[in-house]
This record gives C-alpha cells, sequence and structure tokens, in this order.
C-alpha cells in the first residue's frame, strides 16, 4: 500500500512528480480522493502554510508546494470545495500577494478564477456572475484604491447576488475594521489564514 504520509511530505517539499504518482498510485489501490484530500493534503498545506507564517518558509517554498498540491488533486480528478472569484481592484496593479493567496486557495482544494488587476466592479460582478462563485476574494495594496472595495460590494448588490456570494477582503492596508465597515464577510492578512476563513464560510453557507 502507498505511505500517504510519504504525499503528505512531498507536497511541503515541494515535489510535483513524486505528489502526482503517490496521488494516482493510492486511488489506483481503492483508496478512497476525498479521504486523500482531507486527510493528507490539505493538513500538508496547512503545515507549509503555518511554516510561512512562522518565517520558518518563504513565498517560493509555499508557492511550490500548492504547485504540488495542484498536481495532485488533478490527477485524482475529485470534486473542489467550492469555486472563489479573486482578483485586485481597480486602479491597483499589485498581484504578488494575491496570487500567493490564489495559489494556496487552489492548493487546499478549491476552483480559482483569478481575475488579475485593475478589475472593475461590473467585472467583478460579471464573474460573479457567469461563474456562480461561492466566494468573491478582493485585493488592495494601496490606501488609495482600498475604498473601490466598497464599490464593488456595492455593485454585487446592486445585481443582486448579494446573498449568493461571500465576500472577503485582504491587502496591507485592510484590518478588520475597515471589512466590517464595508460589509464583508471576512477578512485576512495571510494566505494561511485566508484558507481557514475560506472554508468557515463556505460551511456557514451550505
Amino acid at each position: 500500500m502507498t505511505n500517504l504520509q510519504e504525499l503528505s511530505d512531498a507536497i511541503v517539499a515541494g515535489h510535483l512528480e513524486p505528489a502526482v504518482e503517490l496521488t494516482r498510485r493510492a486511488i489506483d489501490e481503492g483508496v478512497d480522493p476525498q479521504s486523500i484530500i482531507s486527510d493528507y493534503m490539505i493538513p500538508a498545506m496547512q503545515r507549509i502554510g503555518q511554516r510561512f507564517q512562522e518565517g520558518k518558509a518563504f513565498v517560493p517554498e509555499l508557492l511550490m508546494a500548492a504547485r504540488a498540491m495542484k498536481g495532485a488533486l488533478s490527477s485524482g480528478k475529485s470534486a473542489t470545495i467550492g469555486k472563489i472569484v479573486i482578483g485586485t481592484v481597480y486602479g491597483d496593479l499589485h498581484d504578488i500577494g494575491k496570487n500567493l493567496v490564489a495559489s494556496m486557495f487552489e492548493g487546499c482544494g478549491f476552483e480559482v478564477i483569478n481575475l488579475g488587476v485593475n478589475i472593475t466592479a461590473d467585472r467583478f460582478v460579471e464573474a460573479v456572475r457567469t461563474e456562480q462563485a461561492d466566494i468573491l476574494c478582493l485585493s488592495a495594496l494601496l490606501t488609495t484604491t482600498m475604498n473601490y472595495m466598497k464599490t464593488v460590494i456595492e455593485a454585487i448588490e446592486q445585481a443582486g447576488l448579494r446573498d449568493r456570494v461571500k465576500i472577503m477582503v485582504g491587502g496591507a492596508p485592510v484590518n478588520q475594521l475597515f471589512a466590517d465597515q464595508i460589509g464583508a464577510d471576512g477578512y485576512s492578512d495571510n494566505a494561511n489564514s485566508a484558507v481557514l476563513k475560506a472554508k468557515e464560510l463556505i460551511a456557514k453557507s451550505a
């Protein structure tokens, strides 16, 4: 039988090929794909995420782990936890933090639609509607652009979609107080806690 702890360790180490091979082997042996994800893959991403938070791992290692997880997931062809639309708001061209969070979401079993940067409220509305997203994640790295998050939330409300999607916000100038003021459902200041918050919001709406 495949040692699934090896799979977990391969993801933490960011080793794509072994992670994919071990997943395929376990599925061929009849191991339940959902059990592989919840018992081995997601804890692996939580381990690397915790290391990142503690300053013991860095962005490249986090991205490599997410890549290994994504590869293993695609070989398992399992159902996703939920669908997330993510983007940096209009007027803001910062990408790195958002992409890191998007990678963590993908690594932890979410389907992610990454719209990129400088995204208008209309485009967010269109993506939420057409993708039937469970969660909308808004990112801003500038104090001058963070207020546009409120514009997006208002546009989602006007489109009649607010009760269908949970909205999370994040970025350097954003905090919990601001998230509460603009009517967001969740706030996170790092990729690891963003995943935990997203899972919590999905569970609440289930």
